[in-house]
């Protein structure tokens, strides 16, 4: 629980505390946390939480007394920022984190922070943005894929020093650690086009749209195998919304090490923690059928499992290993190779080296941080487009245009609310979100009906 403080540090921290309730009137609400949250040396956007597990939420203010009684509890026992951060946000109830404790955090991001004022007035849209935000904070932090964020991962962890960032960083789209608005609204986006019943699932034939069938049929199998898929969602054969937020940035940047891990519980058919060459080939076959159908020159599994050896380097040489392929820095021509046609040719016709030397010449940024980026000025352009289309179509007083406008203004304001942040883009009657308003705010994301079967499942643990 961190390293003990002495009992005068631990007074002097509630005197600060005290003092500050003094000149608050004895009682504070969660609208005026920001001077209790300085006296306690702790970021602004835990208040919501703080506020919760110190009783507010029941009278809807706090007492001095009631406080400090509270803050003398956690800081005698937790001496550490993630020790405090479990302890406040689980309300004391246990010594991880599950999915649901981030809910009012994540909320009050929403509600609060500057970068987010055009989202406020779209409430249906705030799930959508809080249950990507959790899904990806799972991806980077929960490293065991247990469902449960311990202590030693949350130090591992950047979360802590990203959630500090939130208050010193206006523009949200900044912050692409987990709360950029830009990266939800790709996301989202994605999951929206193969959602065409608009149900918020997606089956394995959804799924084989993507980026136009670049999958292959045998790894969209076994994802929804249960090799990286849980609970009664896998069972059903289908994809939720959070499950899906894994998926593409597993898929986009494939040097994340939980991505790594993903792809290999994939291809480890038979779940021995090693590759075989069975197995490659098992993959490689339907990528030499599917190059066969489209006459492309192939190349043999012979030759083409000599240069994978090569290029990975394996400790044993009859099988790959998860450690092998972390080690690699070629990792996503490697995945590539064996079930995403699309990506492996385009692997082919250019220099695999070429990103390393960039990488090496500049900042590091990821490869999932380059395609979300991509991807939204192609949404924002898209939907300019659109929008240029539909005026020298209709007119600006076409009776039908008018008609859409009004029918999503009526909706709370969110065909404007949601488009591109900061580059004139905005979400209009040609965006596949602006569809969604009605259907979205009628059915609401619950993270309780999505997260637990992972948990709780006796093979989650791989």
């Amino acid at each position: 629980m961190g390293r003990p403080s002495s009992q005068v540090t631990q007074e002097q921290a509630l005197s600060h505390v005290n003092a500050v309730f003094r000149e608050q009137g004895g009682q504070v609400t969660r609208e005026n946390m920001g001077p209790i949250m300085r006296a306690c040396q702790l970021p602004l956007y835990w208040k919501a939480p703080l506020f919760i597990a110190a009783g507010g939420d029941k009278l809807g203010y706090l007492t001095q007394e009631q406080f400090v009684d509270y803050w003398n509890r956690v800081i005698s026992t937790c001496h550490d920022m993630a020790s405090r951060f479990v302890r406040v946000l689980s309300r004391g109830m246990r010594n991880y984190l599950m999915p649901e404790d981030f809910l009012s955090m994540i909320q009050d991001v929403v509600d609060t922070h500057p970068g987010l004022t055009f989202l406020k007035e779209a409430t249906e849209f705030h799930s959508r943005y809080v249950h990507t935000v959790i899904a990806r904070i799972y991806y980077c932090v929960n490293r065991s894929w247990s469902g449960r964020i311990t202590l030693p991962e949350l130090r591992r962890s950047n979360l802590l020093q990203v959630i500090i960032y939130l208050d010193e960083e206006e523009d949200i789209n900044q912050i692409t650690d987990y709360f950029s608005y830009e990266h939800f609204y790709v996301i989202y986006c994605k999951f929206w086009e193969l959602d065409t019943d608009h149900d918020l699932f997606i089956d394995k034939h959804d799924l084989a749209k993507h980026n136009e069938r670049a999958l292959s049929w045998r790894m969209i199998e076994r994802i929804f195998s249960g090799a990286v898929t849980r609970g009664r969602l896998q069972k059903q054969d289908r994809m939720g919304y959070q499950e899906f937020v894994w998926f593409l940035i597993s898929e986009e940047d494939k040097r994340h090490p939980t991505a790594i891990e993903y792809w290999f519980r994939c291809m480890d058919l038979d779940g021995d923690g090693y590759l075989s060459m069975y197995e490659l080939e098992y993959f490689y076959e339907e990528q030499l059928q599917r190059m066969e159908a489209l006459g492309i020159e192939t190349l043999p599994f012979h030759d083409c499992l000599c240069q994978m050896l090569d290029m990975v380097r394996p400790e044993e040489i009859d099988k790959i290993s998860l450690r092998d392929l972390k080690k690699c820095r070629m990792t996503p021509i490697f995945f590539d190779t064996f079930f995403n046609l699309e990506k492996y040719l385009d692997h082919e016709q250019r220099d695999p080296f070429a990103s390393h030397r960039a990488d090496d010449d500049g900042p590091e940024v990821s490869d999932w941080d380059r395609y979300a980026a991509e991807e939204y000025e192609l949404l924002v352009a898209e939907e300019g487009g659109a929008d240029h289309q539909d005026d020298m179509f209709y007119g600006d007083e076409d009776e039908l245009s008018m008609g859409c406008d009004d029918a999503l203004d009526s909706n709370g304001g969110s065909r404007n609310n949601l488009g591109g942040v900061g580059s004139g883009g905005a979400l209009n009657k040609h965006s596949p979100l602006s569809a969604t308003v009605t259907n979205l705010a009628a059915d609401p994301m619950d993270v309780d009906d999505d997260y637990p079967d992972y948990a709780d499942s006796d093979d989650y643990q791989y």
